[in-house]
């Protein structure tokens, strides 16, 4: 979910959420993209806008992430998602795992034809025989990668930036960077498809390879802890 691409007029703080002075005069990006929650928590103002996005961006956004299974999940989804709404994906993840034997790649890697026919009849998920053919192929993929010797974990934060950037807004935020760029070519000559830049970076997002919470936002403190204290794959 890239909120470069992706923002909502919905995600702009109401009246019934005026911030005080002093939160403005410190976070200028405040006035539009952090919102001040029920909880008294300042957060990004997307993850203000729908109970579920609320969930999902305390909870998982930016989180650092490096278990196969998850990363494997996300990098899925995001595919899933381009040319749609992330809330419309997250809202069907549920039947998405139910469908996908919960994103194992080592189950997902043996789908046939006939589990192809059995996903675009589920009216449950996105019906788009190409992702689900991409899908099936990134899990195959993602055992040709274990079998030399890499994982998921280890591509994605082989290509963390070094820059430790803090966007201040939304408009800071990029739709993909130089690093995403790198990761997108090199996980297509290993063989994945539906992996451009911006689906890429997007994914990079969700599992915390950068952290695009804004400055302010109470959440973006938890993840630069979090990711403080994982040992990332590509520096054991």
């Amino acid at each position: 979910m890239a909120w470069a691409r992706q923002r909502s007029s919905s995600a702009k703080p109401s009246a019934d959420h005026s911030l005080p002075a002093v939160i403005t005069e410190n976070y200028p990006a405040a006035v539009t993209d952090l919102q001040l929650g029920d909880d008294g928590q300042l957060r990004c103002a997307w993850g203000a806008s729908t109970p579920d996005y609320s969930v999902y961006h305390d909870h998982e956004w930016g989180r650092p992430v490096n278990d196969e299974r998850t990363l494997f999940e996300k990098l899925c989804l995001e595919g899933f998602q381009s040319g749609l709404s992330w809330l419309t994906i997250l809202r069907k993840r549920p039947a998405f795992r139910e469908v996908f034997a919960n994103f194992d790649p080592v189950s997902v890697a043996v789908f046939e034809e006939s589990d192809v026919l059995r996903l675009l009849d589920d009216a449950r998920i996105v019906r788009h025989r190409g992702k689900i053919e991409a899908s099936i192929n990134n899990a195959k993929a993602t055992m040709d990668l274990h079998a030399t010797g890499t994982t998921l974990a280890e591509l994605f934060w082989a290509h963390r930036p070094r820059d430790g950037r803090t966007p201040t807004s939304l408009a800071e935020l990029p739709a993909s960077t130089e690093q995403s760029t790198a990761l997108a070519k090199e996980l297509k000559r290993r063989g994945f498809r539906f992996v451009g830049p911006t689906t890429v970076y997007a994914a990079m997002q969700a599992m915390g390879v950068v952290n695009d919470h804004l400055q302010g936002c109470w959440v973006r403190t938890e993840c630069e802890t979090e990711r403080a204290g994982l040992i990332s794959p590509s520096s054991r």
